[in-house]
């Protein structure tokens, strides 16, 4: 890739992501964010992150042992591998920072149990997709055998999908219906696997939320699935 395209495809990979974060702000509102609960799911994943990172800088072996190389065996790699970061300082400190924040509006939104089923889910999709089309390389997951970017992004176009789902407001819903089609244009475009998992995981997030709000269990927070801050308006 050239250095005119590796630019471009970093700006359309984090500008994504802006639009997807602005989608779950206006989901959950605009008050003070100190005074929700704190996102106990949220600080979990992002520890592990952190502690991955901490294991990789101390110990030579950690990537080989865990990371998403397919030719290597060993079936926790697809789960170890989201934690394992080779992308750089800058990469390091992008993922940790979107993870922590995302996981946050996601399980403020979702409530922790669902928003880890969704992180979940952007795990191991990517690789059961590309196994139901024969493909034997991880295509279809940014990863490129380590990172948590590909798992994060889906779980963030879960937001997106909420507030399709949950707002009257047209400009609100326009800006998030935007992610899926942006998405694919850079999957389509670029090969980036950033927009193809973000289309999963608005997909996931459409059909999840109406069967949360369906059940005869509790699975959403209080007020969401009745009403929530994108209908109001706020």
């Amino acid at each position: 890739m050239s250095c005119v395209g590796a630019i471009t495809f970093n700006l359309t990979t984090a500008a994504l992501m802006v639009l997807m974060f602005k989608s779950g702000m206006l989901l959950i509102g605009d008050g003070d964010l100190r005074k929700r609960p704190v996102p106990y799911g949220a600080l979990a994943l992002a520890v592990v992150a952190v502690g991955a990172v901490v294991l990789q800088l101390s110990w030579s072996g950690a990537m080989d042992a865990l990371d998403g190389d397919p030719h290597e065996s060993g079936w926790w790699r697809v789960v170890t591998s989201v934690f394992m970061q080779n992308g750089g300082v800058f990469g390091t400190v992008w993922n940790i920072a979107t993870l922590a924040v995302i996981a946050a509006l996601a399980q403020w939104f979702w409530g922790g149990p669902l928003m880890l089923a969704l992180f979940a889910g952007g795990i191991l999709l990517p690789q059961r997709i590309d196994a139901l089309f024969g493909e034997s390389a991880p295509s279809t997951d940014p990863r490129n055998f380590a990172g948590s970017s590909g798992a994060t992004y889906f779980l963030a176009a879960t937001l997106a999908a909420g507030l399709v789902l949950s707002s009257t407001a047209p400009k609100a819903r326009l800006m998030a219906v935007g992610v899926p089609v942006a998405g694919l244009a850079m999957w389509l475009a670029q090969d980036n696997g950033h927009g193809l998992v973000a289309c999963y995981g608005f997909v996931l997030g459409a059909v999840v939320l109406p069967l949360a709000r369906l059940s005869p269990r509790v699975l959403l927070p209080t007020g969401v699935s009745e009403e929530t801050p994108a209908q109001r308006g706020q």
